[in-house]
């Protein structure tokens, strides 16, 4: 794993975009075409907004695969990951060739038919964040380091719930959904390359747990230290509690 500290989220995310965007178009150079995985929430706003407008991507070349939504919400609701990919991603770039989680739909036929096509060829770049609770995805600990298939139905713990009401995204704790959808640990580990982008100070706790702790399904996301070509993205808050041997800062 590569560490990359900024002292701000505007230039994390602007560096993590630049990143991304010569991936996307080395894919489509050497293959015809990308295919991502797309995170959401509030720690992507400003990687999203620079890499939707960075020259030289082909995005009718990319296609898209959705990381986790939430089970029993619309569309139309402020938090559904449906709605922030299509705004913040899919419409500003350009995307045609998309996977959306609908998590109005039976979970099980969604899972089936999303991960199908994701297991059809592999993936160039997932972009993932951590939650509060160390979690990838909506895999909260303890997750499943086991499991091969591509998605899982999952319950939500309370600090997981407690983040997304804090992010602003419901109005009280009782209004955020129990159960989601999620991409499997190992379904994004098969990814060629991961960019993780880990602003602010509420998430200080979880990277010091997964970057110094030991690798665990308690703290889900210490398994990107396994991984080949993974980029952590840190501002100066995020990784406040990190040693000084573990960073290299940019």
């Amino acid at each position: 794993m590569q560490i990359k500290t900024f002292s701000d989220k505007n230039t994390l995310g602007a560096r993590a975009a630049e990143q991304a965007a010569a991936l996307l178009r080395r894919a489509i150079q050497e293959r015809g075409r990308a295919r991502i995985i797309a995170a959401t929430g509030a720690a992507q706003f400003e990687f999203l907004q620079v890499l939707t407008g960075l020259p030289g991507i082909d995005w009718s070349k990319v296609e898209m695969f959705h990381l986790d939504e939430y089970v029993g919400i619309p569309e139309s609701h402020p938090a559904s990951f449906r709605r922030f990919l299509r705004e913040r991603l899919i419409e500003k770039a350009g995307i045609t060739k998309f996977h959306l989680l609908d998590g109005d739909h039976d979970p099980a036929e969604v899972i089936r038919v999303v991960g199908n096509a994701l297991k059809t060829s592999p993936v160039d770049v997932a972009f993932v964040g951590i939650g509060e609770n160390g979690h990838l995805a909506f895999n909260d600990p303890p997750a499943d380091f086991e499991t091969e298939e591509p998605y899982l139905l999952v319950k939500l713990d309370e600090v997981c719930r407690r983040q997304q009401m804090g992010e602003g995204w419901f109005r009280s704790i009782s209004e955020v959904p129990e159960r989601a959808i999620s991409m499997s640990v190992r379904q994004i580990l098969k990814a060629n390359a991961i960019i993780c982008i880990v602003p602010d100070a509420r998430k200080a706790n979880a990277v010091k747990a997964c970057l110094e702790g030991e690798i665990s399904p308690l703290a889900p996301a210490s398994i990107l230290r396994t991984h080949p070509d993974t980029t952590l993205y840190l501002d100066q808050q995020s990784s406040a509690l990190l040693s000084g041997a573990t960073l290299t800062p940019v």
